[in-house]
């Protein structure tokens, strides 16, 4: 985390008065939500409207959820790729429901076209349709299937609605996978596997539960025959899209004339599949777990997981801080990032308080008194809960602490989500629970009417997932609007 050197007393002291955050996450989250990410240091508004600048604390975030997940889809045998930022308008047109979907959102070159541009270029708002251009090229037998890549890019949407740091923003950063099997089996199984990784990011790294399900016809991607998702319940009671996986079928495969010698040396088009993240993950993570203090970091993605204070009186001061920094190298020798803060300009105080602003996981406290005990104060950032750990147990400690907040994390917003996911019987009562903050699960016909319905007379309520446990078999029941026979149980719900 930078450190300003040239900070003096004099302007480290006005820094001091304007840190805190000014409203409470129970009173008003979207402005709690605001200061956060920009007291925290993850990202300021940039000249462009909509758009964003991600300072270093927040790139970090998203640089420990690349790690994390490229190391997965490496196992998957998916490599990286590249492809341009700018999108012939002619491939779009080439599949007429994925251009359709995409039209309102789409940035256009405005240059004026030369010899050689004889059409407009589209910035990229998602790559299948540069990336199967190319699939028809690389693609001619079953021997070159699968095909498995990903990208990991910025991509531009140009969204009219109100922008939020990170949820909701005309230009983001996020990574796309695409694939090509020979068989709809593989395709289908492939779909299935890397939702279940977007599952393992959100609660493995990033500590908070999601309810994986499909989507509605109505909500799916456009293209695609049927799109999974995970879906997170934020505190506000909106729920939030945090990863979701395609089946594209073989519609892309037609369109881009992708095709390939069959091991019956017949042409076959392959089934193709599409998935992605965003640093939206980022905006679900301050919004699930910080607090009126600050950000709270879950510690396996917390770009530094103890911050080191010193506690500096003048006699003891040289022999503290050669602690602080003996300390921190232990740490260091055993994989856990850490950092030491022996800047004097700032108080011991205001310190702890920067730090559980920027939400580092721990703090580890050493003063002259601690220099006597050999020992340090092991503080958390969610709990503040202060133990007294002696130096040649400190590793062991920390690692224990580490861990143990992200189970902490993790129960608390499993417990979140599990008492704010009601079942509904009636349309009322649906009403009744989104205008409490929760997510409604009820009994739907699967008619698109009906759901269109439901969003009209709630002024905006959505269906958000189809949840894979509660829909292993036909569900026995009426629809929650229209009294027909139930197809699905659906959650409802607001959304960002």
């Amino acid at each position: 985390m930078a450190k300003d050197p040239t900070t003096t007393k004099k302007n480290a002291k006005k820094h001091e008065e304007n840190i805190g955050i000014t409203v409470k996450k129970s009173e008003d989250v979207a402005e709690w939500y605001q200061q956060v990410c920009l007291r925290g240091e993850l990202a300021e508004y940039a000249p462009v409207k909509g758009c964003m600048i991600i300072k270093p604390n927040g790139y970090a975030i998203w640089e420990g959820i690349q790690k994390f997940f490229d190391a997965i889809i490496k196992q998957h045998k998916v490599k990286n790729v590249y492809f341009p930022l700018f999108i012939p308008e002619s491939f779009f047109k080439k599949e007429a429901q994925h251009a359709q979907g995409f039209s309102p959102e789409v940035a256009w070159i405005a240059n004026k076209e030369d010899e050689y541009d004889k059409e407009r270029l589209a910035i990229r708002p998602t790559s299948e349709t540069i990336m199967y251009d190319a699939f028809s090229r690389w693609i001619r037998s079953w021997r070159d299937l699968p095909v498995k890549i990903n990208q990991w890019c910025n991509v531009v949407r140009w969204e009219t609605e109100a922008t939020k740091l990170f949820l909701r923003s005309r230009e983001f950063l996020w990574q796309e996978g695409h694939c090509a099997y020979e068989t709809k089996e593989e395709a289908e199984e492939e779909t299935l596997a890397y939702l279940q990784e977007y599952k393992r990011v959100c609660e493995e790294l990033l500590a908070f539960p999601v309810i994986a399900g499909r989507k509605t016809d109505k909500e799916k991607f456009a293209g695609a025959v049927y799109t999974t998702t995970v879906e997170a319940l934020m505190p506000d009671g909106k729920a939030l899209q945090c990863g979701t996986s395609h089946l594209l079928s073989q519609g892309f495969a037609k369109s881009f004339g992708i095709s390939f010698l069959g091991r019956n040396e017949q042409q076959q088009m392959p089934w193709q599949i599409s998935w992605g993240i965003s640093t939206r993950l980022i905006g679900a993570t301050v919004l699930m777990h910080s607090d009126d203090s600050g950000l709270i970091l879950p510690p396996r993605v917390a770009p530094v997981k103890a911050m080191i204070v010193p506690i500096i009186f003048e006699e003891s001061k040289k022999a503290v801080v050669e602690r602080c920094y003996d300390v921190a190298d232990v740490l260091k020798n055993a994989g856990i990032n850490v950092e030491v803060d022996a800047r004097e300009e700032y108080s011991s105080g205001w310190k702890y308080n920067q730090y559980e602003m920027l939400g580092v996981p721990l703090r580890i406290e050493i003063g002259p008194k601690d220099l006597e005990k050999d020992q340090v104060v092991l503080v958390r950032r969610d709990t503040r809960k202060k133990d007294f750990v002696k130096v040649k147990d400190l590793k062991e400690s920390v690692e224990k602490t580490l861990e143990q907040m992200h189970h902490d994390l993790f129960s608390k917003a499993k417990k979140f989500l599990d008492e704010n996911v009601v079942s509904v019987k009636k349309f009322d009562e649906l009403v009744k629970a989104v205008e409490e903050k929760k997510l409604a699960k009820a009994l739907w016909c699967g008619a698109t009417e009906c759901e269109e319905k439901i969003k009209d007379k709630t002024a905006g309520v959505n269906a958000r997932v189809l949840p894979f446990e509660d829909n292993k078999s036909k569900p026995h029941g009426e629809c929650v609007l229209c009294g027909k026979d139930a197809m699905n149980v659906v959650v409802f719900g607001r959304s960002y």
